[in-house]
């Protein structure tokens, strides 16, 4: 199967894990996130402040600072056929051959190491003999065995890394990059737009200076060639008079200027992948509206796969294809946004729709009582049971993971112990608890 199919994700984040080790706790603001993301598509990651959407996106572009790291067993593939055929030729060294590597590959092995603390349900499946070998690799546990060295991050499924035309399938592992590989992914490859644009822009250098310098980073062009393609993406981004523009400081730019100005810096490199984080919060509603319109026809002519942050579900509604609802390190429900606003099946998403002016009866504004806590411990319950009305007993005992809102319903998950919904509670709650147990005691055989 080629890289890029219309069902392969261009972006596969599996079980991202990102903690922050103080001298006091640690903070697992991160735990175990998995979603995907295909091309052209616009994926929303929603959650009130403190839930990890911010923190997902830098682990994903590397920008988590100490004394923050992305654990082992998190991987995050970039599945893009031309980006793999251009780092296995500019990248020998750190490309490998699974086909290859497989005549070494014990998958039982790893999982009777005591340095180890997986089980084969980390990867979903019953068996160790039934993990597939890219995906221990991806999570860093070829290292363990063996099979691949610390440095090397671009993996070859089918076709042959000393023919780079020849590859027909493979990935680069995100999390493995760092250096000259990981400088081209950052913004050649994935960009991102952050929430203040003023944070993004040097306020000593001109808007067209700052559009320049990647271009000729990422681009290679200079001169006049660099100026006109820095007027060509402000005026792409809607900014009139561009080439008078393109001379002015970040301070002479109203807020919606300056943020069309930064999704330009983040277009000069021609990315595959955007990611928006609270791009439209400090603007007013009007300014974010054209924001939105702009993002929406910048992915039509470009093909554009997004993933865009937020705590609006408005926004969400207005500009998401599917939708992640995390909460505290976590995400409890997954679907397509129209089902998500006509079913939602977890409480907190419940309670963030009917937050929504216009979404309640009464004069009262619906609220969700209580904070996101603190994920200093691991998840052995279920982190929303203090504020959800729904909570029984058996809530704070078991650990709720991501199953079907009903049989046979794989787009639409909530981690949620009401649900499957077409089961009894007791079945529910049965299911999860096994789920667990299989992740702390999987069978290795």
């Amino acid at each position: 199967m080629s890289a890029e199919t219309a069902t392969e994700p261009i972006l596969d984040v599996r079980n991202l894990q990102t903690a922050f080790f103080t001298d006091k706790e640690t903070i697992r603001a991160v735990d175990g996130v998995s979603f995907d993301i295909r091309r052209g598509e616009t994926v929303g990651i929603v959650g009130e402040s403190g839930s990890g959407k911010s923190v997902t996106a830098r682990s994903i572009m590397g920008l988590v600072d100490s004394p923050g790291r992305t654990l082992q067993g998190s991987s995050v593939r970039f599945n893009h056929l031309e980006t793999v055929r251009e780092y296995a030729s500019k990248f020998p060294d750190r490309t490998v051959d699974l086909e290859t590597v497989a005549a070494d590959y014990d998958p039982v092995a790893l999982f009777e190491r005591e340095t180890i603390d997986i089980t084969p349900a980390a990867f979903g499946c019953e068996r160790a003999g039934d993990v597939p070998l890219a995906d221990v690799v991806a999570a860093g546990y070829g290292d363990e065995l063996g099979l691949v060295e610390e440095d090397d991050c671009v993996f070859v499924t089918d076709g042959n890394p000393e023919t780079p035309t020849e590859i027909t399938d493979g990935f680069v592992e995100i999390t493995r990059l760092s250096g000259e590989p990981r400088r081209r992914m950052r913004g050649g490859r994935i960009a991102m737009v952050f929430q203040d644009p003023l944070t993004s822009l040097n306020p000593v250098y001109t808007v067209g200076n700052q559009i320049k310098e990647s271009v000729r980073l990422h681009q290679g062009l200079r001169g006049e060639a660099a100026t006109q393609e820095a007027i060509d993406l402000l005026e792409a981004v809607g900014i009139p008079d561009a080439r008078r523009r393109v001379n002015e400081y970040p301070h002479q730019f109203s807020g919606g200027m300056r943020q069309r100005a930064v999704i330009a810096m983040a277009l000069a490199c021609e990315p595959e992948l955007l990611i928006c984080d609270e791009p439209t919060t400090a603007l007013d509603v009007t300014i974010q509206a054209q924001i939105l319109d702009l993002l929406a026809d910048l992915q039509a002519e470009r093909d554009l796969s997004m993933m865009f942050i937020t705590h609006d579900m408005g926004v969400i509604a207005e500009i998401s294809d599917r939708v992640n609802v995390m909460y505290a390190g976590e995400i409890v429900e997954t679907a397509g946004v129209n089902e998500l606003f006509s079913d939602p099946r977890h409480p907190y998403t419940r309670g963030l729709l009917e937050s929504i002016p216009g979404q309640q009866s009464g004069d009262r504004l619906q609220t969700i009582e209580g904070n996101v806590p603190t994920p200093n411990e691991p998840a052995t319950s279920c982190r929303f049971a203090p504020r959800c009305p729904k909570a029984f007993d058996e809530c704070d005992a078991v650990h709720p993971v991501p199953v079907p809102v009903e049989e046979g319903t794989d787009d639409h998950t909530a981690a949620c112990l009401l649900c499957p919904g077409d089961r009894s509670t007791n079945e529910a709650v049965d299911q999860h608890r096994r789920r667990n147990a299989r992740r702390t005691g999987g069978d290795t055989e």
